[in-house]
């Protein structure tokens, strides 16, 4: 199956590429590199050989993403391209509905015109907004999103929902991903951030590397082991091969069909247990503090993936450490890199 990966230079997406291309898919790139970076495509290539089709494009763009898809006979569709940055969406809300919901219809009406039938969307688990309970399953209702961010990918999910329903010959899988951190093993590619981080790893492994002068740990005083956030964090890599799965799962639909399903490894970790994981599996110390909360930060979420063991026969391989050792190497390659 030739499938087109949208945000496919991203943290998230270029790993899945990686994924697609050892499970015997054919994978096409479509990125803005709003935020991402050509050379991503070298690291690509470094890991699988041969140069991955690629288009510097947007996805909102209806005739560029229909005429990609026609000229590799696309069958199926991995739609990560979207804004991210939960902080930003707060101050910057016009900016996210306009990209994130715009770019999903557009894709939709080109998966319409073009007969594309399989789609798999990149969720997250924001559309749960601060649980009464955890860990949350997929049934969890969904509550009114924190951020601007989180309400784009509920949003999306409605929209995908009701385009089933209406009859719609499409066979869509929405992926509600907890907290992807990590690098491939190689240090070819992972996550790389344009200007400030926004999330808590590339900023841990920044400040480690003396990129940032400190990080602050946003509140601690939330009802949790220590006070601090706690997330689920994810190795990319475990996350790129729920993709692989969603899509073999697609690939068996005759009719139309909608699923959900939770990606994380079904643990919560608090910030300052990241923190002090880091330190200990890496040998170094790491410059914190302790600041007042953040605009539209949950207070603690994780995930049941029961659901996803059973359908898409898929389950975290990696530990954190194993994930906060990667970041790292990462981390080292670029300072090698640019030196």
């Amino acid at each position: 199956m030739n499938v087109l990966v949208t945000g496919g230079a991203g943290f998230i997406g270029s790993h899945t590429v990686v994924e697609l291309v050892n499970a015997g898919f054919s994978p096409v790139i479509i990125d803005n590199l709003n935020n991402s970076s050509e050379s991503v495509l070298t690291g690509l290539k470094n890991i699988i050989g041969f140069d991955v089709p690629f288009y510097k494009a947007d996805c909102n763009d209806f005739e560029v993403v229909k005429d990609i898809i026609v000229k590799h006979k696309i069958e199926g569709i991995i739609h990560f391209a979207a804004y991210k940055a939960v902080g930003e969406s707060v101050e910057k809300p016009i900016k996210y509905y306009k990209n994130n919901i715009g770019s999903l219809v557009n894709i939709l009406e080109v998966m319409q015109v073009t007969k594309v039938k399989n789609l798999v969307f990149s969720s997250s688990c924001t559309v749960y907004g601060q649980p009464d309970h955890i860990p949350v399953t997929e049934d969890t209702p969904k509550k009114k999103a924190e951020s601007p961010y989180g309400n784009t990918k509920a949003i999306a999910e409605d929209i995908l929902e009701d385009v089933i329903k209406s009859g719609e010959q499409m066979s869509i899988i929405s992926l509600r991903y907890f907290n992807p951190i990590g690098a491939h093993p190689s240090a070819e590619i992972g996550e790389l951030p344009n200007g400030v981080p926004s999330n808590l790893i590339p900023f841990v492994t920044q400040t480690a590397i003396g990129k940032r002068n400190k990080l602050v740990v946003f509140g601690s005083d939330y009802n949790t082991v220590d006070g601090s956030n706690v997330r689920d964090f994810i190795h990319v890599v475990d996350l790129a091969k729920a993709h692989v799965s969603a899509l073999n799962l697609l690939k068996g639909k005759e009719t139309a069909f909608y699923d959900v399903f939770n990606l994380g490894t079904g643990t919560g970790n608090s910030v300052l247990e990241i923190i002090k994981t880091f330190e200990e599996v890496n040998n170094l110390k790491l410059n914190y503090e302790i600041g007042p909360r953040r605009s539209g930060d949950v207070e603690k979420i994780y995930g049941d993936v029961e659901k996803a063991s059973k359908i898409l026969n898929w389950k975290t391989e990696k530990s954190l450490e194993e994930s906060l050792k990667d970041a790292w190497t990462w981390e080292l390659k670029l300072k090698n890199n640019n030196n």
